[in-house]
């Protein structure tokens, strides 16, 4: 999930187990529907399936199988000039001066971004099931913040 340079001057993640398991599921959706799109013949129901019945339960099969890619599709790529996110669905670009902190809280699946004006942007490639990536992650992401985030009020 982390792929760190030069201590804390970038870090990029991305979900390694939820990759892994979305990459899993895809390949078996891809199967079972492929497997169902050969085997689907007329039956003792009386209906009668064609070839473009089959073909067209094939192409649901992969648009099912790609949409648990999307799953792991979360990227989170950080330095100096801010956070760039990419979610299952959205991207944000934050700049640190608008970051009051990295959260993680206990029970969350992935980590947060708190903004000053608090909103909160999820960083959906931090994941809690990756562990000790995880931590480390987080770790770099709040050095980053402290450098070059704004400075604490008072």
């Amino acid at each position: 999930m982390s792929e760190q340079q030069a201590g804390a001057a970038a870090v990029r993640a991305r979900p390694v187990r939820l990759r892994r398991v979305s990459a899993a599921a895809a390949v078996a959706v891809l199967v079972v529907f492929a497997v169902a799109a050969v085997l689907l013949r007329a039956g003792s129901t009386g209906a009668v399936f064609g070839r473009a019945d089959q073909v067209a339960l094939g192409g649901i099969g992969v648009l099912v199988a790609a949409g648990l890619l999307l799953l792991g599709r979360p990227t989170l790529e950080a330095d100096a000039r801010g956070v760039r996110v990419r979610n299952i669905v959205g991207e944000h670009d934050v700049p640190w001066a608008v970051v009051r902190a990295v959260s993680f809280r206990d029970g969350s699946p992935w980590a947060s971004l708190e903004l000053l004006d608090d909103e909160t942007v999820a960083l959906m490639a931090v994941q809690a099931a990756d562990g000790e990536r995880t931590v480390q992650v987080v770790r770099a992401l709040r050095r980053l913040h402290e450098r070059y985030g704004p400075a604490p009020a008072g």
